[in-house]
């Protein structure tokens, strides 16, 4: 039975050669392949040309139709993947790829094209921005052709199905946003193979099970990963993740709350792990985060007393810890923080709030044990709760490492040749503090023509969920011309 299994798909794969083979002589006998195949390419028609990595097939040896002419390979390989994936949409109400069809891609809805890093005599196409168009379809494989594409932007449509493993061989990725789609299945480990990769947005899909540790050694500048349906204890290396920006909120994590996060502290500003099952104590070297401004772990099963160490996390403007298990009192240096706006501590079992916490312009002490307060839980609840001590060692959870590797270690080794190596390089980065405020969006038909490529503006600061505006990373490449639009993606829908 075994020796069938492996004869089946062998005979299979003869038949195919063997078919392939008879067109092939059948088309030279009578006439040339390309007029052959121009009679299958039908005006303003979608066009589909295969590119399997798979079967080594290189887009080279695809035929197109001679009246086709493109300025450079490059263009060519885009035209190829663009046309595949007009052809995988299914739906698209704004009729954003009407206008997908001929040669100049650069002119394609969605579609930005800038000077190529490493010849500055051509044109190849560096971004893709498709937010909010509500389109349906799949991503397919022939994306892995855009080798020079920076931004891949997709927010807020109907995709589905799994993210296509070609995607590794996009070595210039900056920005990848699927966010708010119908994307399933493991977490996409092909994001690990992107070198240049910063800004990764994967929230508000459907992807399951465990988070790969690679992703937090990897040198991202934020992670969204909320409203999946990951599922795991959040890994040792948690705190070796260098990003300003993390979003857990809405998975199923449990375990520990990771004193590993103390380790962020040079970079992270704000962190969001509500609505999971964590379970533990909050360990006190969250006390370190001193540039952290948005810390949130409300809707958690946290237990024990509120870390007095808050109190010098001297940046935090919104703390919001509701929906717990806590007791014990709070320190007065915590509602003393000099740019706290607004802390809920609500629906926990808090015995004593300082007078400080009364003045803060926002927050939220109900149904804790305050017998001075109203909208309070009941004598006996608290008397219950509160007679079980908590033990906080009991949870065996993983001492805090206080020397985290200085930098991340390179990504996994990729099968695929190496990218190229420009000169000069882009330079690092600038710092994500206290950026201007974002230009005002012009719509694309207010401009009779694209702006030259420019440098990224500074990125907006973030507010949590009230809505949240993301953070903008800067790409110091060439980037798309500005048509209307922020290449920072637009957030999904908020919350009711």
């Amino acid at each position: 039975m075994k020796e069938k299994t492996h004869i089946l798909p062998f005979f299979t794969t003869l038949t195919l050669i063997g078919f392939t083979a008879a067109q092939h002589h059948s088309f030279s006998s009578n006439a040339d392949p390309r007029d052959l195949r121009t009679t299958h390419i039908e005006q303003n028609q979608r066009q589909l040309l295969y590119y399997r990595e798979e079967l080594d097939v290189e887009d080279e040896y695809l035929m197109l139709p001679p009246c086709l002419k493109f300025d450079n390979p490059r263009l060519r390989s885009a035209y190829i993947a663009l046309q595949a994936w007009k052809q995988a949409i299914i739906s698209d109400p704004l009729n954003l790829t009407s206008n997908w069809a001929g040669p100049d891609v650069c002119n394609y809805t969605g579609v930005f094209c800038a000077t190529a890093l490493d010849d500055s005599s051509i044109q190849t196409v560096a971004g893709i921005d498709l937010n909010h168009g509500d389109m349906a379809g799949h991503l397919v494989e022939e994306l892995g052709l855009l080798t020079d594409i920076a931004l891949f932007h997709i927010n807020s449509n109907r995709f589905c199905g799994r993210v296509p493993k070609t995607l590794k061989k996009l070595k210039l990725l900056y920005e990848l946003d699927l966010s708010n789609n119908r994307f399933a299945g493991g977490f996409p480990c092909v994001v690990l193979d992107l070198p240049k990769l910063k800004y990764l947005d994967l929230r508000f899909n459907e992807f399951e099970g465990d988070l790969p540790k690679e992703l937090f050694n990897k040198d991202l500048d934020a992670i969204f990963v909320n409203h999946n349906r990951f599922a795991l204890e959040l890994p040792n290396n948690f705190g070796n993740s260098p990003v300003s920006v993390m979003v857990l909120a809405n998975n199923k994590f449990h375990g520990c709350f990771p004193p590993s996060l103390a380790n962020m502290s040079k970079t992270l500003n704000e962190v969001i792990l509500m609505n999971n099952g964590l379970r533990s104590c909050l360990p006190k070297e969250i006390g370190l985060l001193k540039k952290v401004t948005v810390f949130d772990a409300s809707n958690n099963k946290l237990v024990g007393s509120l870390p007095d160490t808050i109190g010098d996390m001297e940046s935090l403007e919104q703390l919001n810890v509701a929906h717990n298990m806590l007791s014990g009192e709070i320190h007065d240096s915590v509602c003393l923080l000099p740019h706290l706006k607004s802390f809920s501590y609500a629906y926990n079992f808090i015995t004593g709030e300082p007078p400080a916490c009364l003045d803060l312009e926002d927050f939220d002490d109900s149904r804790n044990c305050f017998r001075v307060r109203p909208k309070q839980r009941s004598t006996l609840q608290c008397k219950v709760f509160l007679s079980r001590p908590v033990h906080c060692e009991a949870f065996n959870c993983h001492e805090f490492d206080p020397s985290p590797p200085s930098q991340p270690p390179p990504p996994p080794p990729v099968t695929s040749p190496p990218p190229p190596v420009y000169s000069p390089p882009p330079p690092p980065p600038p710092p994500l503090s206290s950026p201007p405020p974002p230009p005002s969006l012009v719509p694309p038909s207010a401009l009779p023509s694209p702006p030259p490529p420019s440098s990224m503006p500074p990125p907006p600061p973030i507010h949590f969920y009230n809505p949240p505006p993301l953070p903008a990373p800067v790409y110091n490449g060439p980037l798309p011309p500005i048509t209307g639009i922020s290449y920072a993606s637009p957030p999904p829908p908020s919350i009711s």
